[in-house]
C-alpha cells in the first residue's frame, strides 16, 4: 500500500494537472481538454469514498423509481467506473465518452459492457424512440455549452432518465431541466458535498 505521504503527493499531482488540463472547460464543449485530463489514469478521483457515495446513491434513486432496468446508456461513462455500479441493477450497460483514452480504460474494466468515444448524438446503437431503458447523464451536463440539446436527445433516446450535478451547478443546468413533464428530484449527500438528482419517465 502506498505510504500516506505518497497518497498525499499523489493527490496534489493530480489537482495541479487537472487545474491544468480542464481550463476553458465548462460550458464549452471542449473535448479535447477533457480528453486531455485522461492522459492520467482516474483524473477525477473515481474510485475515492465520495464517489462510491455518490454510485451508491444514485443505484439507489434508479432501483426506487425505475425498478431493475434492461438497458441504460450512460453519458460521459469515463473509464467505467460508476458503470460497474450501473452493472448491478442493469442487463445491459451502453457507454459513451468523448475521451478514447477513457473509453479503452473502461472496455478493460467491464469486458461485457459496450462503449464507444463518441458523444450522445453520434452514439451507434440505433436511432429509434426509447432504444434503452433509461439515459443517464452524471455530472455532464455542466461541460456542454448546449445543455437543453443533449437532454432533448436523452428523451428521445431514452424510456427514462436521469442526471446529477453538483450543487454549485444547480443555478445553470437546472433551468435547463425544467420544461420536462413529471420530473422528479432529490439530494445526494456526502460530508460537505451535495449533488442534485433529476428524473423523468417519458413512457408515452
Amino acid at each position: 500500500m502506498l505510504s500516506r505521504a505518497a497518497t498525499l503527493l499523489r493527490k496534489a499531482r493530480r489537482r495541479l494537472w487537472m487545474k491544468y488540463a480542464l481550463r476553458g472547460v465548462g460550458g464549452s464543449d471542449n473535448f479535447e481538454r477533457l480528453d486531455l485530463a485522461y492522459t492520467v489514469e482516474d483524473p477525477w478521483n473515481m474510485a475515492s469514498d465520495l464517489e462510491r457515495a455518490r454510485f451508491e446513491a444514485t443505484n439507489r434513486v434508479i432501483e426506487r423509481a425505475f425498478g431493475r432496468v434492461g438497458s441504460v446508456l450512460e453519458l460521459g461513462c469515463g473509464e467505467g467506473h460508476q458503470t460497474e455500479w450501473l452493472a448491478k441493477i442493469s442487463d445491459e450497460q451502453y457507454g459513451i465518452d468523448v475521451s478514447a483514452q477513457a473509453v479503452e480504460r473502461a472496455r478493460k474494466r467491464l469486458s461485457a459492457a459496450k462503449f464507444e468515444a463518441t458523444d450522445v448524438f453520434g452514439q451507434p446503437w440505433g436511432d429509434a424512440r426509447h432504444r434503452f431503458d433509461l439515459v443517464t447523464a452524471c455530472e455532464v451536463l455542466y461541460y456542454l455549452s448546449e445543455p437543453e440539446k443533449t437532454i432533448a436527445r436523452m428523451r428521445h433516446l431514452g424510456r427514462n432518465g436521469l442526471v446529477t450535478f453538483f450543487a454549485p451547478a444547480c443555478g445553470r443546468v437546472g433551468p435547463h431541466l425544467e420544461s420536462i413533464p413529471g420530473l422528479q428530484r432529490d439530494w445526494i449527500f456526502h460530508g460537505n458535498t451535495a449533488w442534485l438528482v433529476a428524473w423523468w419517465r417519458d413512457d408515452a
